[in-house]
């Protein structure tokens, strides 16, 4: 009955990536984040120009199509002379780096917790949710500047930050799903038979369960690429040389008036690489619900 029932979900899991293929938008953000990723790890290796070499000479150049641009820098060079199109590049690894792995760790976190909470319940699921309500109560630039502020911000450092504040969200959720899994007969048959509760909740409740969560993760990587940048931005995140969003951004306040580009154009890479993921996010969203609404 497990087999039959995991065998269900994994079919379930084709059709709503084969829904969301379906849908323009998610053609579009893939497309659209494809190009950014590849171009953010390609084009720093290939390039002969640096993304945090100082030239003083080639500082304030604004980008090629406007007068007194040059070809060497496309998009144009910041207060210090370097290359804006390799410092936005080189942020969206960082931005990606930082928003993925975050996102895997708040889910690790919370499918631990949200599995055990609900399939073992009584004092245990009390207390761990106690602890979720109490981790959710804190505001993550409250926690990012207890946490970053007594020390030199690492990635490291600002993916824990994230992992701390998020991993709740993704409990409460599993949670649900499992206190709803455990109820059921596939569940009571694996008891029957003599499975043990690690085994049930590793083999049988997580398989069925996650795999629908982690779709929607999706939505939430824009959402610490977004943070990311917030904590640079105020000095908190990736600090300089290294190039990041926030700080690129930050860095370009300053120059609103006489050199615009070194704000809006990494805005722009930003903005772009949030809408494919938003874009490819609700697509999963929407595909996940037509698919299961079908089921119920």
């Amino acid at each position: 009955m497990a087999k039959e029932k995991a065998h269900f979900w994994y079919t379930v899991n084709g059709r709503m990536l084969l829904a969301a293929w379906k849908r323009p938008e998610f053609k579009f953000g893939l497309f659209v984040f494809i190009f950014l990723l590849l171009l953010s790890i390609f084009l720093p290796m290939l390039s002969e120009v640096s993304a945090t070499k100082i030239a003083v000479r080639d500082r304030f150049m604004p980008p090629v199509v406007m007068e007194g641009g040059s070809a060497k820098h496309l998009f144009g060079t910041d207060q210090l002379g370097r290359d804006l199109l390799l410092r936005s590049l080189i942020g969206l690894q960082n931005a990606l780096l930082i928003g993925v792995l975050s996102v895997l760790g708040m889910f690790i976190v919370g499918a631990i917790v949200g599995i055990v909470s609900g399939y073992r319940g009584g004092w245990m699921d009390t207390i761990l949710m106690r602890i979720t309500d109490a981790q959710m109560s804190i505001p993550v630039v409250i926690l990012a500047i207890t946490i970053l502020g007594v020390s030199r911000p690492t990635p490291y450092s600002v993916i824990l930050v994230l992992v701390l504040a998020g991993w709740p969200t993704y409990a409460r959720v599993i949670r649900s799903a499992a206190l709803s899994e455990s109820k059921k007969e596939y569940v009571r048959a694996a008891k029957i038979i003599g499975a043990s509760n690690t085994r049930i909740m590793a083999r049988h409740i997580a398989p069925n369960i996650l795999p629908p969560v982690a779709f929607i993760g999706v939505l939430d990587i824009a959402r610490m690429m977004i943070f990311e940048a917030i904590f640079g931005f105020i000095g908190i995140g990736i600090q300089p040389p290294t190039p990041t969003f926030g700080n690129i951004l930050a860095d370009g306040t300053k120059y609103l008036i006489n050199a615009w580009w070194i704000t809006v154009i990494p805005g722009l890479f930003l903005f772009a690489a949030l809408l494919s993921l938003n874009f490819i996010g609700n697509a999963l969203e929407k595909a996940r619900n037509d698919v299961l609404g079908g089921h119920h």
